[in-house]
């Protein structure tokens, strides 16, 4: 395949991942004002919002199955003009039984482009021979970035209905121009010269099924700190160490905006360190700057450590998903990415009652454990992953 193609297939996926975490950002950030809305409590609300996850986990499976017969390609742009629609029916609800119902929807769109797009990155990766998955991801934070801050922005001059559908407007716009390019370009396949590292149409062994699933436990606890992060940091700062609510709800912002730093590095990195070495070593750096900010007794040492662990975490996921994708086509990275949510669902209420059994602080230790765990199992799988 040219050259030119192949860049201009890179920044159409570019372009889809930045889509998915700007759309699905949006959304975040209208969920008080829906909450309102629909006059749910708070545990109907915490129901209803499980739809996404659950939506997301139920086709992840599908999703894989549906590239590896229609091609990941086409079904990046089905799943993309799926998620800019769906992204407008939570605002047209009027109680939790009804958002829970259109976020399965929502969620189902969400998981199922996010299995589209890895499966076409693992392909466009291995032609170009070049550990750029990370760039990928990147482009995905820096979208929820963008999203969340615009929605910021807009929360107080328009209501949820007329900004989630301003997003199914540029969802579509943009699938529409981004679309065109991802259809008119086959997937790439590696060159002759190099490993079969395609997500070309192909069934994995038990043995490959059991590696697929070992990289899906890395994705499974960087999610996890993902996740426990999102929901407890800022009470974290607030609580334990006497924060200002601004100050504490930077904590997130530190993380997220490292992950992202680390994420647009991290194919130099790769390309320097190994996926091997990158792995461990992002597993031991996370479980370092998590003790920190877990154990840290003053709010900017825990910020501190808040950054060092999205540094750590940012390439655990994207590295994970390429090499279950590698091994075993759309199939694998839909089983990581189903472990990888299965951790971010686990996060959150494990923290919960963590820190009801001892406290918040030792609860966050955990996020710790986990990204050590991750490094260990990068480091005992090297040679079967080799």
């Amino acid at each position: 395949m040219p050259d030119d193609s192949l860049t201009r297939l890179r920044i159409a996926l570019t372009v889809f991942f930045a889509l998915d975490g700007f759309v699905f950002a949006g959304w975040v950030v209208r969920i008080p004002a829906i909450k309102e809305q629909t006059g749910a409590s708070a545990s109907a609300l915490g129901l209803a919002l499980l739809g996404v996850s659950a939506g997301a986990v139920i086709t992840m499976m599908l999703t894989g199955r549906l590239c590896r017969r229609y091609g990941t390609h086409r079904v990046t742009v089905v799943c993309a003009v799926l998620l800019s629609l769906s992204v407008a029916l939570p605002p047209l609800t009027h109680s939790a039984v009804a958002l829970g119902a259109v976020l399965l929807i929502f969620g189902a769109a969400y998981g199922s482009i996010n299995v589209a797009f890895n499966s076409a990155a693992v392909d466009l990766v291995g032609a170009l021979r070049r550990p750029i998955m990370p760039s990928f991801h990147a482009a995905f934070s820096l979208g929820g970035m963008l999203g969340a801050g615009l929605g910021g922005l807009v929360a107080g001059a328009l209501s949820p209905t007329r900004h989630l559908f301003g997003l199914t407007v540029i969802g579509l716009l943009v699938t529409a121009v981004a679309g065109r390019t991802l259809l008119r370009i086959p997937a790439p396949t590696p060159p002759q010269d190099a490993p079969r590292q395609t997500s070309a149409p192909r069934r994995p062994g038990s043995r490959t099924r059991g590696l697929v699933a070992t990289f899906g436990l890395i994705a499974l606890c960087t999610a996890y700190g993902e996740g426990a992060l999102a929901d407890w940091s800022a009470l974290h700062l607030e609580h334990d160490l006497d924060a200002t609510p601004g100050v504490a709800a930077v904590g997130y912002s530190c993380f997220a905006l490292a992950m992202t730093i680390g994420r647009l590095t991290g194919t130099r990195l790769l390309e320097r360190l190994g996926q091997t070495r990158t792995l461990v070593g992002g597993g031991a750096t996370a479980a370092l700057g998590m003790l920190l900010g877990a154990l840290a007794p003053s709010v900017w040492a825990a910020l501190l450590g808040f950054m060092i662990t999205g540094l750590g975490l940012a390439n655990l996921f994207p590295v994970a998903v390429e090499r279950a994708g590698r091994l075993a086509g759309p199939d694998g990275v839909a089983i990581a990415s189903t472990l990888g949510y299965g951790g971010m669902l686990l996060g959150p209420p494990a923290i919960g009652f963590m820190a009801d059994w001892f406290s918040l602080p030792a609860a966050l230790t955990s996020v710790a454990a986990l990204a050590a765990t991750a490094a260990v199992i990068a480091l005992l799988t090297r040679r079967a992953a080799g």
